[in-house]
């Protein structure tokens, strides 16, 4: 069971108060591929300029990354530049060239086409939809998006979430996209707009899966050493739909399992710069943290408190 993933693969500058790198591996398909891909197939759809050193992928390549949909154009890469704060909750937007990807027009290979799985990353909601329209019968649709596309393209996001089955964003542009500053009200008005489910990302503060039904809160895990938070909601999306896609069916258990799956591998994702960490990540670290994650957060109810 593969994922088809469709988003930008960038080329990414970024200081933080520990370490500096240098157009190092970024974008939002490139750390959701790396995740997810340590849990089942992936086809990746994106767009790199003629500057773009390819072969650096080939550890997903190797991974079982399916690179058939990213298209290589003449021109520049999508570029990022960024600098954090010492707390690595704010940050600084040094420089962005878009690059090739100002005018990418994604095409989905005839081969990935029957994907079930698929990820939208936080492109043009007018691109995302026209995915959509380019895949067969998906049995699971989650995407992304971003404040410029709840800006700019509030009328087309609103068009989209009427054809996803999750909706990502953090807890600022819940707010914006709503209306409300209360998550729990944003979250029922996000609901009623299409999305069987949405997760609101709190970056260390962890996540909230929303349902019709339930509610649940996953805890940011308690981490030593961060390098590095770019990319780490993407990871976490990469994470939680690899679960999903490896389990093959969606129910409330699944949903709230693959919440503490997409939490650690957010995790591991700010451990290092770029996309460096899930090199050598392999399934049993993320189980010991999965056990970890129910160690921390498990408790029991005295016998008499009558519940």
């Amino acid at each position: 069971m593969s994922i088809l993933v469709v988003g930008s693969v960038a080329l990414d500058t970024v200081e933080t108060p520990f370490g500096r790198a240098d157009e190092a591996l970024g974008g939002s398909a490139t750390f959701f591929s790396a995740a997810a891909s340590l849990f089942c197939p992936v086809q990746l759809v994106g767009v790199v300029g003629s500057d773009y050193p390819v072969r650096a992928l080939d550890f997903l390549a190797e991974r079982g990354v399916d690179l058939a949909g990213l298209e290589r154009a003449e021109g520049e890469s999508f570029r990022w530049a960024g600098k954090y704060a010492f707390d690595l909750n704010s940050r600084e937007t040094l420089e962005t060239r878009l690059g090739v990807f100002a005018e990418f027009q994604p095409k989905i290979p005839a081969e990935f086409r029957d994907a079930e799985w698929v990820f939208l990353g936080n492109i043009d909601p007018e691109l995302q939809l026209n995915v959509l329209d380019q895949v067969a019968a998906p049995k699971f649709v989650a995407c992304d998006t971003m404040n410029l596309w709840i800006d700019i393209k509030r009328d087309r996001l609103l068009d989209l979430l009427k054809r996803v089955d999750l909706l990502l964003v953090n807890d600022a542009e819940a707010r914006q996209l709503s209306g409300d500053f209360n998550l729990s009200r944003a979250a029922r008005w996000i609901l009623e707009r299409g999305p069987r489910y949405l997760i609101i990302k709190k970056g260390e503060h962890g996540a909230i899966l929303f349902t019709p039904h339930s509610t649940f809160f996953a805890p940011g895990f308690p981490l030593e050493e961060v390098f590095d938070p770019t990319g780490a909601g993407d990871a976490f999306a990469g994470g939680f739909m690899g679960h999903l896609a490896q389990c093959g069916r969606v129910d409330d258990h699944d949903l709230r399992r693959a919440v503490i799956y997409g939490s650690v591998l957010g995790s591991y994702a700010v451990e290092r710069f770029s996309v460096e960490r899930f090199k050598d990540l392999a399934m049993d670290e993320i189980e010991d943290r999965v056990r970890s994650f129910r160690e921390m957060t498990v408790f029991e109810l005295p016998v008499d408190a009558g519940v």
